[in-house]
């Protein structure tokens, strides 16, 4: 693990972050998510990934952990209803390095701390399925297409006991 991940620094997104935000996630989508996806789904989630839908989504009250590496923001975390990781998004060239996994504690305990939150929800796009499984994730079902079309498969994680359960990093 690289010693600049030490500097990481991890805080709550807010509404003016949404385009960084909007960028980072469709520079990742478009080169590790995309290419499993059928061109017009593909489309459709590069638009609901722009700035706007960023900031309705966190209006709504959808939360987003960001992490930074200096002023770079280099991952997002984003979860809906304290329940279901909507994404887990990291650079590419910041991968390897233990953010994705800093990223999902600090958006896990966040929801267990808000709502006590036991279980945990995903849909994983083909390519973050082994990342998944290293956080503690395990497939509820065969991958298929969500109503919108998008190709990926369920995963769930369940905490035990009032202690939250550490997932690997």
């Amino acid at each position: 693990m690289s010693g600049e991940v030490h500097s990481l620094r991890l805080r709550l997104g807010r509404p003016e972050d949404a385009r960084a935000i909007g960028l980072l996630v469709r520079r990742v989508a478009r080169r590790w998510v995309l290419p499993d996806q059928p061109r017009r789904v593909g489309e459709a989630m590069l638009a609901r990934f722009g700035a706007r839908g960023f900031r309705e989504r966190m209006l709504a009250g959808q939360r987003f952990h960001l992490a930074f590496l200096g002023p770079v923001l280099v991952g997002v975390a984003g979860m809906r209803d304290d329940s279901h990781l909507v994404q887990l998004f990291v650079g590419t060239r910041y991968q390897g390095r233990g953010i994705a996994g800093k990223l999902w504690r600090r958006t896990m305990h966040d929801a267990v701390r808000r709502a006590g939150t036991r279980r945990f929800t995903l849909n994983a796009s083909r390519c973050a399925v082994p990342v998944y499984l290293r956080l503690g994730f395990v497939p509820t079902g065969p991958e298929g297409r969500s109503p919108k079309g998008v190709v990926s498969t369920p995963m769930a994680l369940s905490l035990r006991r009032a202690g939250a359960r550490k997932p690997a990093a």
